[in-house]
């Protein structure tokens, strides 16, 4: 059974799946209260037409965005890309540059993976990385992912939950 609606809690955050009018918001440009001086960023104008347009995205293991739990302000966006597939989904995320150093991503970031563990059928979830982002791969690694693989421009990320026994 899948949660209709599940908010994340962290020590510092809350991953909150988008609103309608959350989305409408950040896509028509029009400023909320309670978000960061510096929400949306780039990536989170991509991340809500996604989701605008793709509905399995607007589930419980779809985007979400991240609110820093002492101040209420929307700090950035995470979620799974979902439907896995034979088993492993890809996330994203970003932290806007106001709120970025301070392990919300990472905090984050191991939040929704163990949340994506709990869909059923999925074992593996990862991430890709640009060669020219090593922060972001420093972000994985303190969320428990490792890297697997390369190229000329990406590295890839993952975590494999393990066997039950």
């Amino acid at each position: 059974m899948t949660p209709l609606r599940a908010d994340l809690c962290t020590a510092r955050l809350l991953l909150r799946p988008w609103s309608d009018g959350e989305l409408a918001a950040v896509l028509e440009g029009t400023r909320q209260p309670h978000w960061a001086a510096d929400f949306p960023a780039d990536g989170d104008r991509v991340i809500a037409g996604f989701t605008a347009d793709h509905s399995a995205a607007r589930g419980a293991y779809g985007q979400r965005q991240i609110l820093e739990r002492a101040s209420g302000l929307v700090v950035g966006g995470i979620g799974l890309f979902w439907p896995p597939a034979d088993g492993s989904v890809e996330f994203g995320y970003g932290i806007v540059p106001s709120r970025q150093g301070r392990g919300y991503a990472s905090e984050a970031a191991r939040a929704l993976v163990a949340f994506a563990f709990t869909a059923p059928g999925v074992h593996t979830v990862y991430a890709d990385t640009e060669r020219s982002n090593p922060a972001s791969g420093r972000v994985l690694e303190k969320a428990g992912l490792e890297r697997w693989s390369s190229d000329d421009t990406h590295v890839r990320f993952r975590l494999t939950a393990p066997a039950p026994a």
